[in-house]
């Protein structure tokens, strides 16, 4: 009995430490699997964003060639009207020249005609420059934002791609470490189910002992009270015998008593009571005896004189 509880105790020992162990397994296993999703879910929001900036990037490098192409064709026009303007000065000094040697009037007119056009014309031109510079300058300033976006872009790339390889580090560990975690659960759970059956075995076991210990000790309880049941019984059945025999017994000796009882109260009444009493009954008792002695020869008359003769001495 003895060793079986110990046995029970330490199997109880053994099943709290596998339950320990084995919520400490589970603790540690769901950290790692969440510190597993969180890197997974990390590299999977930094791929996304590196598709989408790189996405930007593409659009910002898209306009930005179109910014550079609009721009280089600005400078090409105003290189060539600016070459333009330079030939047409030319052609205005000439005009110039041959307005001051030429004598005839008509020609004279047709130069000065020319000259206006070749002005009003180098005119247009310098406008024509300087809207298109203008242009050129805010395409210029257009460029230089895109440009500068397309390196940010590219710096936060560069960036997560340099934090990738923390996180897949990350996602490679804890994956090793929860198989690990995995494997010592369930050896925990099968110490823990194997020793979870012999508990039960054993305090079954433990149970029908006590069980029959019980039974023993409610028998042994029930004999003991019967034993004292029957003890009770025979000691008040020997009480009521000696009642009994005590009540009998002052049975036998209570007319002697009463006979006692009945001439001892004569004597201790008034003294000429009792001088009267005792002189009858010595004298009834001597009659009586004569009467019981010779009770044939007494006739009803002596009777009478002898109750009379009593009562008289009484009255004295």
């Amino acid at each position: 009995m003895a060793s079986l509880e110990k046995l029970v105790v330490q199997l109880r020992q053994r099943k709290q430490d596998a339950t320990k162990l084995r919520k400490r397994a589970e603790k540690q296993l769901k950290e790692v699997r969440s510190a597993e999703r969180r890197s997974t879910s990390g590299l999977h929001s930094i791929d996304k964003k590196i598709e989408l900036e790189r996405e930007d990037v593409t659009d910002v490098l898209g306009t930005l060639n179109q910014k550079n192409s609009q721009l280089e064709s600005i400078e090409r026009l105003v290189k060539s009207a600016e070459d333009r303007v330079i030939l047409e000065k030319e052609e205005v000094e000439q005009v110039q020249q041959e307005i001051e040697f030429s004598s005839d009037s008509d020609e004279k007119q047709r130069s000065e005609n020319r000259l206006h056009s070749l002005n009003g014309h180098i005119q247009e031109l310098i406008t024509e420059i300087k809207s298109r510079q203008k242009t050129a300058k805010k395409i210029a300033m257009d460029i230089t934002q895109f440009s500068d976006t397309k390196s940010k872009i590219s710096t936060k790339i560069q960036k997560q791609t340099k934090s990738k390889p923390s996180l897949r580090e990350t996602v490679s560990t804890s994956h090793k470490a929860a198989e690990k975690f995995v494997k010592e659960l369930e050896k925990q759970l099968k110490i823990e189910a194997s020793t979870k059956k012999l508990l039960d075995r054993a305090s079954s076991k433990f149970k029908e002992l006590l069980s029959k210990q019980l039974a023993a000790r409610k028998k042994a309880a029930a004999r003991k009270s019967a034993a004292r049941k029957s003890a009770k019984k025979k000691i008040v059945k020997r009480r009521l015998v000696k009642k009994t025999v005590a009540k009998r017994k002052p049975a036998r000796k209570t007319a002697a008593k009463k006979k006692v009882a009945k001439r001892k109260p004569t004597r201790k009444t008034a003294a000429k009571k009792k001088v009267a009493k005792r002189k009858p009954t010595r004298k009834t008792a001597a009659k009586k005896k004569v009467a019981k002695r010779k009770p044939a020869r007494k006739t009803a008359a002596k009777k009478k004189v002898a109750k009379r003769k009593p009562a008289k001495k009484n009255r004295r």
